[in-house]
């Protein structure tokens, strides 16, 4: 029987009085079968006896222990009490939250209580909120899935989803379900909150302004609806792992690109205009006024059949531009660049759009101005969303819907013409008009609206032109032709400049140019310290592709490939084949360099509903990966023996994550060999990672049984410090330059140089510059990062005597905090 149930909770109770509200729960208990009617007196003769209010409006009543023999099985009822109810000392109680306990099963939830009490403002959600699960998810420690709408209209095939994209639905994803959609004859809708839009149309789609955590509802409804929604469901599912990555590949970029923007500081006072950083750099340059293309359209019909034609054939030659223009991106800047304008595409292309403005056309309007007003009320219907990012988006809507406007008026849409270095004002730019710059001249772009996630700041930091957005309407006041000093970075722009200011401006970014050319054209070489030591410098991928990508970047290898990506987001794990092509095809893009593979790291944090795990209250304290595996022997069996087929083909390594003794290290190399030998597979290095602090702490004997040690910093910190990583407020604090830490990470290092195996870390540490450098001074063969950071860390890392490096990372061991070492 579950603990608590929902009949158990009462919203807005009608109680006056403490014993009203105890009785009451006292009943509920009694009708749900938790107790025996005898046990509600005795929840009274506690009041009589004892404090039972916990504080922060919440209180807790319970029986007296002589009387457990009444609780038939542990049960909680739950009081909720918005206007509050005196309970004892004058204390208001909002929540009463009475316990039944025959053992110890409520401590998980008092536990969780406490938690809650502890975090600013949910307690006063809870003692407000209108829906009962919303209590029963917060005190159990579950998602809260409020029940989704159904479909307005009779669908033949629904499935319920959580989004769970970091930027919420925006065009290029939702590009991708409307043309899995379209694979479909019946008809494919979506529905947030009873709102539905057609799966088939992409404006539609956006309209409905879908964020990170919005329960929708995919319905169908014709033959073969229920293959449909089972088909766009799986897209919708698949995409989620891609949005995430995508979304900190961004962030990692922007961060690396933050470390080594150059700094500079005017000698002199000058104006400033300050707006949000969204592309980092320096440049000076000229002020130029962007001059926005105004497109004037006169209400003039030809007739409605030569204004639908004229419209359908201004549609086709833009969808005909933005694919040359897809094509062209993704040749100059990348995919994702290129998906920007794919997007466009099915913007322009869609049904939606077409019917509406040819509706106009019918009722005897012109193309032109019926186009352009669809075009407008769509534009102005997506900026009143209410999450911030895609209210932005519209401009995306806005730059395609201008292109068919163009095409229908006849007018070439010119790019401004530059003879200098110029830094541009603009009240918005759109992703075209940012493609069209003469980069010859273009230096910087300053932009009073926008944000920094717009389509236009992400191209603008892929073009590597500084960048600030959301200065505000005075921006567009300032006067032109002046010489200012744009700090993307900062977000500042630098008006009135002294010309030794501008000087030491030009010197700082011509200074800046050198050090990233020195970087890209030496990213190939070794990472080697001025004194001749040595330092190996990986990535840290997923998969083949990602692999190759490395290598690019000037990877000597893969300190970590991980293998959760081939389990998620599906209904079955990948069976040994499977495994075997995609560890082949990632030695096959390493084209020799070394490859350690971790195994499956997956627990109670990672729901796979195929694995049947189970929620812990702790999962990262629970049953999590090599403690998974030597539970599931089948899945490492399987794993392990696709790795020794795939060590074939290249020079491959075995790391096992989240050991804690010795007797796992044994099972697992026995486990191992008995798979090579099955097979008549070559030996390969078996090591593990070093992310638990009972294992750095023994690293002389682990050392004495593993072939290598991998140190997770990541993990390795939140152990040590006792901070979640995730914790929206102790993130920040969870630093792994902490002492504590590098303390451990020094005795592993130690133990692992004199045992004489190989020692790495693939961490977030490994990429951070400081962190580098004192990693590599305490003894530390490889550091293993996202590979953004290579030609970064290689670059510091050669800069340097490992001398120094060494006395920087004894500074650090001494220091008293995480602050202190980065002061260093």
């Amino acid at each position: 029987m579950e603990i608590i149930i929902p009949s158990c909770v009462r919203i807005q109770a009608p109680v006056a009085t403490k014993e009203e509200a105890i009785r009451l729960a006292g009943k509920l208990m009694l009708e749900a079968g938790y107790i025996a009617a005898p046990y509600v007196e005795s929840f009274l003769r506690r009041e009589a006896v004892s404090n039972t209010f916990l504080g922060a409006g919440v209180a807790i009543p319970h029986g007296m222990i002589e009387d457990r023999h009444h609780v038939l099985h542990t049960g909680i009822a739950v009081i909720q009490v918005p206007q509050g109810v005196t309970w004892q000392d004058g204390k208001e109680a909002r929540l009463i939250v009475a316990i039944a306990a025959q053992s110890d099963e409520h401590i998980a939830i008092l536990r969780r209580l406490t938690r809650l009490m502890q975090q600013e403002g949910a307690i006063d959600a809870l003692a407000d909120t209108r829906e009962p699960g919303r209590i029963i998810a917060a005190l159990t420690d579950t998602p809260f899935a409020p029940q989704a709408p159904a479909a307005p209209w009779p669908a033949d095939a629904q499935i319920e989803l959580v989004l769970d994209y970091p930027n919420g639905l925006h065009a290029r994803p939702a590009t991708q379900w409307v043309e899995t959609a379209r694979r479909h004859a019946c008809e494919v809708r979506v529905f947030r909150d009873g709102e539905g839009a057609d799966a088939k149309a992409l404006t539609g789609l956006l309209g409905l302004g879908i964020t990170r955590g919005t329960r929708i509802v995919l319905g169908a409804r014709g033959e073969g609806a229920e293959v449909a929604v089972k088909d766009l469901a799986e897209t919708v599912t698949r995409l989620t792992a891609e949005e995430i990555a995508d979304a900190e590949r961004a962030r990692a970029a922007a961060q690396e690109a933050r470390a080594n923007a150059p700094s500079w500081q005017p000698a002199t006072a000058t104006r400033q205009q300050q707006g949000v950083a969204a592309s980092p750099g320096l440049a000076v340059g000229k002020l130029v006024r962007h001059a926005s293309q105004v497109l004037d359209v006169v209400d003039n019909s030809r007739g409605a059949i030569v204004e639908g034609e004229a419209l359908e054939s201004a549609i086709a030659r833009v969808m005909g531009e933005l694919e040359t223009l897809e094509a062209d991106t993704r040749a100059r800047l990348g995919a994702g660049e290129a998906a920007i304008f794919a997007a466009q595409r099915e913007l322009v292309g869609d049904p939606g759009l077409l019917r509406a403005a040819i509706g106009e056309i019918m009722r005897g309007h012109g193309a032109a101005w019926s186009w352009k007003k669809i075009i407008t009320a769509r534009v102005d219907q997506q900026r009143q969303l209410a999450d911030a990012l895609l209210a932005a988006r519209a401009l995306d809507l806005w730059d395609a819907g201008q292109r068919v406007l163009a095409a229908l008026l006849g007018v070439e849409r010119r790019a401004q013409v530059l003879r200098e270095p110029s830094i541009l004002i603009a009240e918005d730019l759109t992703p075209s008009d940012t493609l069209q710059f003469d980069m010859r001249h273009v230096v910087g772009l300053a932009i009073a609206g926008g944000g920094p996630t717009s389509h236009t700041a992400i191209l603008a930091r892929t073009l590597g032109l500084p960048a600030i957005v959301a200065a505000g309407p005075s921006l567009l006041e300032i006067e032109t032709g002046q010489e200012a000093v744009i700090d993307g970075t900062t977000g500042r722009l630098y008006l009135g400049c002294q010309p030794a200011d501008l000087d030491s401006a030009r010197a700082a970014v011509k200074a800046y140019a050198a050090r990233r050319e020195a970087m890209r054209a030496n990213r190939d070489q070794p990472a080697v310290t001025t004194d001749g030591h040595r330092v190996g410098v990986y990535a840290n991928i997923a998969n083949a592709r990602q692999a190759a990508e490395a290598v690019a970047a000037g990877a000597e290898g893969v300190g970590l490939m991980r293998t959760e990506f081939l389990f998620l987001e599906r209904d079955t794990a990948p069976d040994e084949d499977e495994q075997y092509a995609v560890y082949r095809d990632t030695l096959a893009a390493l084209q020799g360099r070394p490859l350690i593979i971790r195994t499956l790291d997956i627990g109670g944090d990672k729901q796979v509903s195929y694995l049947d795990l189970p929620r812990e209250e702790n999962p990262f304290l629970g049953v999590r990966g090599a403690r998974l595996l030597l539970a599931r022997p089948e899945l490492l069996r399987t794993q392990l023996r696709a790795l020794y087929r795939a060590a074939a083909h290249g020079p491959l390594s075995i790391m096992f994550p989240m050991i804690t003794d010795l007797a796992e290290v044994a099972a697992l190399r026995a486990e191992c060999e008995a798979v090579r030998a099955a097979l008549g597979a070559p030996a390969v290095p078996l090591g593990i990672m070093v992310e638990v602090p009972a294992v750095a702490v023994m690293a002389d004997l682990f050392a004495q049984h593993v072939d290598f040690f991998s140190i997770g910093t990541n993990d390795l910190t939140q152990y040590v410090l006792a901070m979640d990583r995730q914790h929206p407020q102790l993130a920040a604090q969870a630093d792994s330059l902490h002492p504590a830490v590098l303390a451990l990470i020094g005795q592993t290092a130690r133990a692992a140089n004199a045992a004489g195996i190989h020692v790495g870390v693939c961490g977030g540490l490994a990429g951070d510059p400081l962190g580098a450098r004192i990693l590599a001074g305490l003894g530390v063969h490889e550091l293993s990062m996202s590979e953004q950071d290579i030609a970064t860390i290689k670059t510091v890392i050669r800069a340097e005597a490992h001398s120094t490096m060494q006395a920087l990372a004894e500074r650090a061991l001494s220091a008293e905090s995480a602050v202190a070492v980065r002061a260093l």
